[in-house]
């Protein structure tokens, strides 16, 4: 099934064209939405307590850690991709692009939707804008989201405007330069003060995961799952949209993350060793049993992927997406429930998720899911393949070519 939707201009003639087909799994994920949306709407009116096992030990849960520490984490992709692609000029990750971009967008919204979701009087989001808490971490984590979410609607609106309200189009494509540079700066602000905000809670958190590092070490987990998260995106969007990113494209990418994974496996072992916690890491309790999986399956095993010839395989570049995410998954997960649990137990809190919290984390994804796939189907995003630096250069190559043919050869060709 496919729902086509045509809107004609005031000359009455067909001008845009939406499509949207309906499969199996997209019915799942509306339904999905849909139970979500009734949760959200209860949670709005009710409160949190009505729809979380949240309590005064445990005042942060699924929702941060899912939907904001890793919302955040993981739509890392963007601004790493258009640091490669725009500042370093490597055009031959740009068919990625603009899909990294998009994943980036969506996720960027889930995780303002998640923190609207979160707080406990919502109708209140507005008072960072206006309160200025100068000297607070999550003031700063706030409005570097904002401002950031706003840059990337403004970026996608470069691309949307090649297909509707058009004469906007030459002044956003003027003004890209600029959006690329803040959108390249402000993730790298937020993405390590989410790490300042749990540095800051010394003796807290678990000395596995509480380091002075902290901060860089958010920072560059973000970097290099930004490769992993475009790999699981291509895959997926290879099979709903039958299209596939070549192999060496993603195996380019994968090297990039590999070489930012060996210098946080580097940081991490020199801090261990300053800081003397090798103790901790071999005592095999549970908390040293998460550590060394997040760090030989989130890390080890994706690094020795990256440098073998399984990076040239698309079952090698799938694990390595795969075990990538899961890494990060379990680091942020381990920081908030792992690392700081036994702190908040020991004064008679326990917390685990209620159903609805899943509910709610699971639609956010799947109406994230759903407008991937609409963009992906209606605008130009997945078959951008170059670069305006790449087009000029093949537009130079070629005339290059035609000068350099024999006019005899020419005149053969015509005869013929």
């Amino acid at each position: 099934m496919e729902v086509i939707t045509t809107f004609k201009n005031k000359a009455g003639e067909k001008s845009t064209r939406w499509t949207f087909r309906m499969t199996p799994m997209r019915w799942v994920f509306m339904a999905i939405a849909a139970a979500a949306i009734a949760v959200i709407i209860v949670r709005f009116i009710a409160g949190l307590g009505a729809t979380t096992n949240l309590n005064d030990q445990w005042p942060w849960g699924l929702w941060i850690s899912f939907d904001v520490l890793l919302g955040v984490a993981l739509a890392g992709g963007g601004y790493g991709t258009a640091l490669i692609v725009y500042v370093l000029r490597r055009d031959k990750f740009y068919p990625i692009a603009r899909s990294a971009m998009v994943t980036s967008l969506l996720g960027y919204i889930v995780v303002v939707l998640g923190l609207l979701i979160e707080v406990g009087q919502w109708f209140f989001f507005w008072r960072p804008y206006v309160s200025w808490g100068h000297a607070s971490v999550l003031f700063e984590v706030f409005w570097c989201i904002s401002c950031y979410t706003l840059i990337q609607v403004l970026e996608f609106s470069e691309v949307a405007t090649e297909k509707v309200f058009k004469g906007a189009h030459k002044y956003l494509k003027k003004a890209m330069p600029v959006l690329l540079i803040i959108g390249i700066t402000l993730p790298t602000l937020h993405q390590s003060s989410l790490g300042q905000l749990f540095y800051i809670m010394v003796g807290k958190v678990n000395v596995l995961w509480w380091s002075p590092l902290l901060p860089l070490f958010f920072l560059l987990s973000s970097f290099f799952v930004g490769a992993g998260m475009i790999i699981i995106e291509s895959s997926l969007a290879g099979k709903a949209l039958n299209h596939q990113v070549d192999t060496s494209v993603l195996q380019g990418l994968v090297r990039i993350s590999g070489g930012a994974m060996i210098l946080y496996v580097i940081l991490k072992i020199a801090d261990m060793s300053v800081r003397g916690t090798f103790a901790h890491v071999l005592a095999f309790d549970l908390p040293s049993i998460m550590f060394l999986a997040e760090l030989i399956l989130g890390c080890i095993l994706p690094i020795i992927i990256a440098f073998s010839s399984l990076s040239g395989t698309r079952k090698g570049l799938i694990g390595f997406g795969i075990l990538t995410v899961a890494g990060v998954v379990m680091n942020r997960f381990d920081v908030l429930f792992t690392g700081m649990g036994s702190y908040l137990n020991q004064h008679g809190g326990h917390y685990f998720p209620a159903w609805t919290e899943v509910i709610v984390s699971l639609g956010l994804v799947s109406i994230a899911c759903l407008a991937y796939l609409f963009i992906a189907e209606n605008f130009n995003i997945l078959g951008h393949h170059e670069s305006e630096a790449v087009a000029a250069k093949g537009a130079k190559t070629g005339a290059a070519k035609r000068r350099a043919v024999p006019p005899s050869h020419i005149e053969r060709q015509a005869g013929k």
